[in-house]
């Protein structure tokens, strides 16, 4: 006798995870392209450092970095897209903030950015051969954590150089996402631009977790895009308003992230 009781719903399939590199970019990017990295890496960061000895201002060392994060995106064979281009040009100076997916972010933005900027960075970083050295020597600004003192005197640091009228570009995640979603923000990058008055503007990056996720090192070469999102003004407010901010920046690039990478 067929029973009365409906049959179970079939299970809802899940999203599957971004295939990963071919057996052929694999062994490319252990043989060819990761030695030709580190080698890039090591020339340009020389470079910098050589110019860093007459070059108070940073524009050459900026120049080097922007030189060296074309190199490796030659390197990646990924070709980069940046939409709405025209909305960098809003503000002279302002708080550029970006969600944070691979290792290869930070060579997207040196490339693409039409500006000198200056960026926050782990303190650890400046123990890095090359990376530290040019980190250091052209006026990137070290966050410590190791107490919360420590952390607001780097966030302090952050806002002298916006009133020296120098960019910031900031990753308010804190540190790379392990799965291609976005971590929630802390509010280093709203307090800074509240404090000095500027507006925060969302970076959107689609692609570089797919081109290179954390923990893995052979490429896997896609086109990437870097939308740049409306300004968020912070005329007006208060640091009592910095969390508030961060939710606002938090959901202008978490909509812009799915809108753009389902496509």
């Amino acid at each position: 006798m067929p029973s009365s009781e409906p049959a179970p719903a079939a299970p809802a399939s899940e999203p599957s995870p971004p295939r990963g590199p071919s057996f052929f970019m694999r062994w490319l990017t252990y043989l060819v392209l990761l030695p030709l990295i580190g080698l890039a890496t090591a020339f340009f960061g020389a470079i910098s450092l050589i110019c860093g000895l007459w070059d108070k201002s940073g524009r050459q060392q900026h120049f080097i970095a922007h030189l060296w994060a074309r190199t490796l995106l030659i390197l990646s064979l990924s070709r980069v897209k940046v939409i709405n281009r025209e909305k960098l040009h809003l503000h002279e100076t302002a708080v550029y903030a970006s969600n944070h997916l691979s290792y290869m972010d930070t060579p997207v933005l040196f490339s693409h950015l039409p500006f000198q900027f200056r960026i926050l960075a782990k303190q650890g970083l400046w123990k890095v051969p090359f990376i530290g050295w040019y980190l250091n020597r052209s006026g990137q600004v070290p966050v410590d954590q190791s107490s919360a003192r420590n952390a607001v005197a780097s966030l302090n640091r952050g806002v002298a150089t916006l009133k020296h009228g120098l960019p910031l570009v900031i990753f308010p995640e804190g540190g790379r996402a392990h799965d291609g979603e976005t971590k929630p923000f802390v509010s280093g990058a709203a307090y800074m631009a509240i404090k000095a008055q500027v507006p925060l503007i969302p970076i959107t990056l689609i692609g570089t977790y797919e081109l290179l996720p954390i923990h893995t090192y052979a490429l896997n070469p896609r086109p990437l895009a870097i939308i740049i999102g409306d300004p968020i003004p912070t005329t007006n407010l208060t640091t009592r308003d910095a969390d508030t901010l961060t939710q606002q920046l938090f959901q202008a690039i978490t909509t812009t992230y799915m809108q753009h990478s389902a496509q």
